[in-house]
């Protein structure tokens, strides 16, 4: 059986490989572990000396306004900016003392324009909650807000990312609760990969998009089914690297966030709280993450034939067996392939028996 004996599964997004080595899971760990983490307490994060608060002062001098729903704003120290130039051919001093041609038509030395953007997006003015312990209406308001946000850069950028980094251990430095939203004139590597894999799956398989598909082919199995609703399913994905990795996605064939009708922004919204007080609950700790929506391309992308993506939302979360044991990748992860212990049938499994519905801290005052 898979689950006795080591074996590898493919990702048919990504075109990788995942090694699950499901025997390894009972190994005694005498590693490193990580700090516990708490949930932020509204004492020791809210007020004007946390740069994410209302009417706080950023490092650039900026003074946030006294915002009582999101708020997004430039980041004060973006990796992208609008209007980066394109970079020089590399070049090499020749005998002569003149700049030469380095590369030669080899390929070795290629660079190109990183024009972007890169936003911070609060999503509530209470430093004291997270996207788990947010009231449902409040996670409407998000939803929207990312929805508002696409809309307004899909004209200029080819692909908006939105991302959510969440915890210290996943190099958080702010515990407010917040996102970003990094926008950029090209497919960067991971969507280019997504994109041209959907759409060679989509000419082999009659025009139907792969994750319409796969959605439909785990709600048959249901052994790696978290959580449903009428309009999202909650998988541990087949080809799962991280421990309790997940994936959302819609039942209809949707391209993008912008896409969404009301219902489906509702369901969203169901099925995020649900998600995260189940991670939540796990461990009885403030669940690291790093999360995101990946959807059709954008910018000049918008006019082209997108019918091979299917919107969807990945979590990537650090933790293995407690709140203060992670999975690191290092080693053959790094030099070889991704390697996993616990099967994700038994992690979908864990996820699913906890309660969505009631979180271990109890609700928010």
């Amino acid at each position: 059986k898979p689950e006795d004996h080591p074996h590898r599964r493919f990702n048919p997004l990504t075109g990788d490989w995942v090694l699950v080595s499901p025997h390894r899971a009972k190994r005694p760990w005498q590693g490193q572990t990580e700090r516990r983490e708490a949930g932020p307490s509204e004492s020791s994060v809210s007020s004007h000396a946390n740069p994410l608060c209302p009417g706080a002062t950023r490092s650039s001098g900026a003074v946030n306004p006294n915002y009582t729903g999101t708020y997004l704003f430039d980041n004060d120290f973006p990796a992208l900016m609008p209007d980066t130039p394109a970079p020089p051919p590399p070049l090499l001093p020749s005998a002569d003392g003149a700049d030469a041609d380095s590369d030669c038509g080899s390929g070795l030395f290629r660079m190109s324009q990183a024009r972007g953007r890169c936003q911070v997006m609060c999503y509530h003015p209470r430093s004291d909650v997270t996207l788990a312990r947010l009231p449902k209406a409040d996670t409407e308001q998000v939803i929207r807000a990312w929805m508002a946000a696409l809309t307004e850069l899909a004209a200029d950028y080819d692909w908006v990312q939105i991302l959510e980094n969440r915890g210290a251990v996943m190099g958080c430095s702010n515990p407010h609760p917040h996102c970003q939203i990094w926008s950029t004139a090209y497919l960067p590597t991971e969507a280019a990969k997504k994109d041209s894999n959907q759409l060679a799956y989509a000419a082999r398989n009659g025009n139907r998009p792969m994750l319409v598909d796969y959605v439909q082919q785990e709600l048959r199995r249901d052994e790696r089914i978290v959580f449903q609703n009428e309009h999202w399913v909650c998988v541990v994905p087949f080809w799962a690297v991280w421990p309790f990795e997940t994936m959302l996605l819609p039942r209809r064939h949707v391209l993008r966030l912008t896409d969404l009708n009301d219902g489906e922004v509702s369901g969203l919204a169901e099925a995020l709280k649900c998600l995260l007080t189940k991670y939540d609950n796990l461990f009885e700790c403030s669940f690291p993450y790093s999360m995101g929506f990946h959807g059709a391309p954008t910018g000049s992308r918008l006019s082209g034939e997108s019918g091979h993506w299917q919107l969807h939302a990945v979590f990537y979360p650090p933790l293995l067996r407690s709140a203060t044991v992670k999975k690191f990748m290092v080693g053959y992860e790094m030099l070889a392939e991704a390697q996993r212990d616990l099967t994700p049938e038994s992690a979908a499994a864990r996820l699913r028996e906890l309660p969505g519905d009631r979180h271990y801290a109890g609700d928010l005052s």
